[in-house]
């Protein structure tokens, strides 16, 4: 499978949600979604890495989909509101490495 650019998953998500006349729900209904997702997400990871065992009759879902439903949505949410995901990630990375400098114990530190 080829790489995208977050940039392409952005236009790829705009190009499916275009063909519909409803487009993009709302911000409140994109930020339920998100948290309907996420908590889907952590189902799959309690079976996967916690205590609690799938049962027999659940579907199989996998940690995978549903980090890709969250992707879908948060393209969606950000599209929605003329966000540019790279920039965003950008201003995020920028912000970690100077507020977060010497938080934490470099790899290369210990040496």
């Amino acid at each position: 499978m080829t790489e995208k650019s977050l940039a392409e998953i952005q236009r790829e998500v705009d190009a499916y949600i275009s063909q519909f006349k409803e487009g993009y729900f709302s911000p409140l209904a994109l930020m339920a979604r998100m948290s309907e997702e996420v908590g889907e997400l952590a189902r799959e990871v309690n079976h996967y890495y916690g205590e609690k065992p799938k049962k027999a009759d659940e579907a199989e879902n996998t940690v995978e989909m549903e980090l890709g439903d969250i992707l879908f949505i948060l393209s969606c949410f950000a599209n929605s509101l003329g966000i540019d995901l790279t920039e965003a990630h950008n201003k995020v990375m920028h912000k970690f490495n100077t507020r977060d400098a010497d938080r934490w114990t470099r790899k290369n530190a210990e040496q």
